[in-house]
């Protein structure tokens, strides 16, 4: 699902897009996917100035890896989250791609260096982690390995500006990367209110899609709760930090999310959405995405015309 939605960002910002997987079934999905968000897309007018054919003409479906590397300049890797495929087809991209070629990794949780330590062009590589799906959402987190050059770094920062993305970097590798050390916190907190019985998980995710979601949805926590206060950020601090602190000691035990557990939120869950309704659910979230999202641009762009002509 990530690969396909990469290679529509890419399309869409004017590249001729090489698409490979083993599985020649899967290139047949992603093409197929591609024109199907194109359509939702230009719906939402999204579409941006050129016809779906003629973004959709760019992808080109090979058949083996020598030939998706043939003429390119960079190579975004979407490959299963296992350590083993990713060590063991970076091998292989290093030994056909020629030097000045990046290497980026989709993934969520690996760091670059697990499994480019030991190749010729490790400076070449790097992880640029998207949020799924990144034709609707566009942070991107770039993440170095130690051995990172910095001037790969900045090209791929650059690359991803010119894409529509937005891009964050970080200093070093750290475990989960930003994104999924914030949605971690956020999680572990859900899951301990759902097994104390504080809640349901349908409560759960209303108190995030009809509370925090709203504001977070165009500003961040510093923002909000800079906003909160009268006098700013360090007025909030001073009033509130004592009750965060408390609470942050109570989350400070972390629990596994074991078994009765995850079955209790799947019924739960399961009782909204059917296990044979879940694509169509995903393909639900992705036309409100791109709905919020043209909401969201609008927004923002009449508040801009307006703080400049004011």
């Amino acid at each position: 699902m990530v690969g396909s939605s990469w290679a529509l960002v890419f399309a869409r910002a004017g590249f001729e897009v090489s698409v490979y997987d083993q599985s020649a079934a899967a290139v047949g999905d992603t093409l197929t996917f591609v024109r199907a968000a194109l359509d939702d897309l230009s719906a939402q007018g999204l579409g941006g100035a050129e016809s779906a054919d003629v973004v959709h003409a760019r992808l080109k479906p090979v058949t083996t890896l020598e030939a998706a590397l043939e003429g390119v300049d960079y190579i975004q890797e979407s490959a299963p989250e296992r350590l083993e495929i990713k060590r063991e087809l970076y091998q292989r991209l290093d030994a056909i791609a020629a030097p000045n070629i990046i290497l980026a990794s989709s993934t969520s949780g690996l760091p670059a260096s697990s499994f480019t330590e030991t190749l010729a062009h490790r400076e070449r590589c790097l992880v640029v982690h998207p949020i799924n799906p990144p034709h609707l959402v566009p942070l991107v987190e770039l993440v170095p390995a130690p051995w990172t050059d910095a001037v790969v770094l900045a090209r791929a920062a650059e690359l991803m500006r010119h894409a529509g993305q937005s891009p964050i970097q970080l200093s070093r590798e750290i475990n989960g990367f930003v994104v999924n050390r914030l949605q971690s916190a956020l999680l572990g907190e859900a899951f301990r209110l759902v097994e104390d019985g504080i809640c349901s998980s349908a409560d759960v995710d209303k108190a995030m899609s009809d509370g925090l979601g709203l504001r977070w949805f165009f500003m961040g926590p510093f923002e909000t709760i800079d906003l909160n206060a009268k006098n700013g950020v360090a007025e909030y601090c001073k009033n509130l930090g004592a009750m965060y602190y408390g609470l942050a000691k109570e989350q400070a035990d972390p629990r596994e999310w074991k078994t009765p557990l995850v079955e209790s939120i799947e019924q739960q869950r399961r009782q909204v959405t059917t296990a044979s309704g879940l694509a169509a659910r995903r393909s639900w979230r992705d036309r409100c995405l791109a709905a919020f999202v043209a909401a969201k641009r609008r927004v923002l762009d009449e508040q801009q015309t307006a703080s400049t002509t004011e």
